[in-house]
């Protein structure tokens, strides 16, 4: 069965964005930081990378990032992932002529665990990778996510989009399965223990 596995990148006081996201600057003003791990990787940063990507079954996702980076200027005919399956949550989902990779996009509005039951149908035996905040968010509060992967940067942006701000009002016990320091952050992984 499918792990449902959140992967992201995070400032050292919690932000996965700068303050003020658009789609023209979809990480924020001064987030590109936290990114550069993808962009300009030493080799700890590829092996990571390379992991995630070899591991990935389908793709999880809130509507938010969906409407930042959908098409051009943003992922162009493919989701995150390229062609991975990718589940959109969303109370709205778009017209059906609107979207323009409709075999990568699916819009799931039944809630949180229709979405994660779709992706881990859609991915097998293969990770959920679960993309941005919001859905990170839902699947924690939910029970759902199985890790969190957090690539930390070293880097205080000091507002942005933080990434455990809404997570059920609970404690959370973690165990720390593995680390990878790379020069441009310290790659993290968690099991997460409900």
């Amino acid at each position: 069965m499918a792990l449902v596995i959140s992967g992201i990148s995070m400032s050292l006081d919690g932000y996965i964005t700068g303050p003020d996201v658009t789609r023209e600057h979809q990480l924020g003003v001064g987030g590109d930081i936290l990114h550069r791990w993808l962009w300009e990787p030493f080799p700890e940063d590829t092996a990571v990378l390379d992991g995630m990507v070899a591991s990935a079954g389908a793709i999880l996702m809130g509507r938010r990032s969906y409407d930042l980076a959908e098409g051009d200027g943003g992922w162009g005919d493919g989701g995150p992932a390229g062609q991975l399956p990718c589940f959109v949550l969303t109370h709205n989902p778009p017209a059906a002529e609107t979207v323009r990779a409709p075999k990568v996009f699916t819009f799931v509005s039944e809630g949180i665990e229709a979405a994660v039951k779709a992706a881990k149908d859609a991915a097998g035996d293969r990770v959920v990778g679960v993309h941005g905040a919001s859905a990170a968010q839902q699947c924690l509060a939910a029970g759902l996510l199985d890790e969190i992967q957090i690539h930390l940067v070293p880097v205080l942006l000091q507002s942005g989009t933080p990434l455990f701000e809404n997570v059920g009002g609970r404690q959370y016990q973690l165990e720390r399965t593995d680390v990878v320091p790379s020069g441009n952050a310290t790659h993290l992984r968690f099991k997460v223990h409900y």
